[in-house]
């Protein structure tokens, strides 16, 4: 089912983390985050909306780092509700798409439910301070590759990257929801 975050809460401090990447290394914001800032993607392996554009995370982590941007990926989906979101197929996914990022493991949920992510994917792009700037889409393309979509994410981030702050007008991303644990 689609779902969608809510409109970017502009200057929200990202809350720390430490979370294992599908090599072993731990991660925190810190480790992450580069002089510009930082963008965390809330994603999974088996979402279409995901699937869409995983191979295009790979370019988009390039264009930030020349920005100055660090960018990470978090998985927060329940493998027990859903296998192929497990901890060794996040790795063959990230393998499989040549991520050259960390692609991280919210086993128990709790950095999902602390920053309130809503869909994978979703977008959270933060600045050289970890206050929250963008939380739109990647492109207007949805789940196809439209050509000549606007990259609504990267110009957001060169614009944090430029100023410090996002751009006022953000449209939402739109994605699966996050499959949360059974209780």
């Amino acid at each position: 089912m689609a779902s969608s975050p809510a409109i970017c809460n502009f200057g929200w401090k990202a809350v720390p983390f430490e979370l294992s990447d599908t090599v072993g290394n731990m991660w925190t914001l810190n480790r992450l985050k580069r002089r510009h800032g930082l963008l965390v993607v809330f994603i999974c392996n088996h979402c279409p909306y995901v699937i869409a554009i995983a191979d295009r995370f790979r370019p988009l982590a390039a264009d930030l780092r020349d920005l100055g941007i660090g960018m990470a990926a978090i998985c927060s989906n329940s493998p027990v509700t859903h296998p192929q979101d497990s901890f060794e197929n996040m790795g063959k996914f990230a393998r499989e798409h040549r991520f050259d990022f960390p692609y991280l493991h919210d086993a128990d949920q709790r950095v999902a439910r602390t920053w309130g992510a809503a869909c994978t994917p979703d977008f959270f792009g933060f600045n050289g301070d970890l206050e929250l700037q963008y939380r739109g889409r990647l492109d207007d393309s949805g789940k196809s590759q439209t050509p000549g979509a606007r990259p609504e994410l990267l110009d957001a981030m060169r614009l944090v990257a430029e100023t410090g702050k996002g751009p006022e007008h953000q449209v939402p991303s739109m994605g699966c929801s996050i499959k949360w644990e059974l209780a």
